[in-house]
């Protein structure tokens, strides 16, 4: 099969040729139909992302939606011929998306919501994963609440709007000028980040009580942010990137709680896997009841035109998400 081989951390991704997988038990052989690009998947190119702990030479890629061609040992549910979506590689010893075929983890994968193309489902995958795990499993988003999303026009930040507002809270989000109408489409109330301090947006939004629940798309000083911005007592932060040095020092003075989410986490040990796959037929629900809908860069990406795609990522020029289409 054709695969994008990343050969040396920091230099330029090869296409080449490998040999096909074959699914062991416990996995599906799916025919990668597309591969979405993550910023991550920059960092990891890069060797900037220890935690991912990638050893080479490696196939990259993450995110990937396809075709169920073999089913392993051991595996229900799932048959040839299901359209599949899912994090499946790309990080510790897994094969990544970018090639023809990947044997994956079945309990990594869920049927590809019906109602978007395979590119769209490629784009979901990490993102709304990493949203879920914040807004649902660690914040409990729900209905009567005020939820500020950071970066809101962001890959994580644009699918969190539309989680926390299908759960049926009222959804604010930072974004920079360009980026306001995107949100406001996503049916959020736009902040603009660089116009507005964050004791006035707590003042106009929240008459100064604070959010409910705070989502840190950023992190840096996004983060410390988020911890000012917070409801008394009651409140709850939340970060996809809270690394670093921060003082908790005003959350603490608000009595608030804050979690951490590290969605590479069941990849990287085996465990959890399967609650990765219940997001996903949750996520699935949600985009065919029209609730939630990724933004798609507009450009084409094949495996050969691989680095452009990244590029694009790694400049923030991609108007959305970035998908590489797998040909066969």
């Amino acid at each position: 099969m054709r695969a994008v081989i990343l050969e040396e951390f920091g230099r330029p991704l090869v296409l080449g040729e490998l040999d096909r997988p074959v699914a062991g038990p416990g996995q599906v052989l799916v025919r990668v139909e597309a591969s979405g690009v993550n910023p991550l998947d920059i960092k990891i190119a890069a060797g900037q992302a220890a935690h991912a702990r990638r050893s080479l030479p490696a196939v990259p890629g993450l995110d990937m939606a396809g075709v169920v061609e073999e089913v392993g040992p051991g595996v229900a549910g799932i048959a040839p011929g299901d359209e599949v979506y899912g994090m499946t590689g790309g990080v510790g010893d897994l094969q990544g998306s970018l090639a023809q075929y990947a044997a994956v983890d079945a309990r990594l994968l869920a049927r590809k919501p019906a109602s978007l193309g395979m590119r769209e489902a490629a784009a979901l995958p990490l993102v709304v994963i990493t949203a879920w795990e914040g807004l649902v499993d660690r914040a409990g988003v729900r209905a009567g609440q005020k939820v500020l999303v950071h970066g809101g026009a962001g890959g994580i930040g644009h699918v969190a709007v539309q989680i926390a507002r299908a759960r049926g809270a009222e959804v604010f989000a930072t974004a920079s000028p360009g980026r306001m109408d995107v949100v406001e489409s996503l049916g959020a109330t736009p902040i603009d980040r660089t116009a507005t301090s964050v004791e006035e947006y707590v003042a106009r939004h929240t008459g100064g009580e604070g959010f409910d629940v705070v989502f840190d798309t950023v992190g840096g000083a996004v983060l410390d942010a988020s911890f000012a911005a917070v409801r008394t007592y009651t409140g709850h932060v939340v970060s996809a990137l809270g690394w670093g040095t921060h003082s908790i020092a005003p959350l603490s003075f608000r009595g608030a709680t804050y979690s951490g989410v590290f969605t590479l986490l069941p990849m990287l040990t085996g465990r959890g896997r399967e609650h990765h796959g219940e997001i996903l037929r949750e996520v699935a629900a949600l985009a065919d009841a029209g609730a939630l809908r990724p933004l798609l860069d507009p450009r084409r990406f094949t495996l050969a035109t691989v680095a452009d795609a990244y590029a694009a990522v790694e400049s923030g020029t991609a108007a959305g998400k970035a998908v590489v289409d797998v040909e066969h």
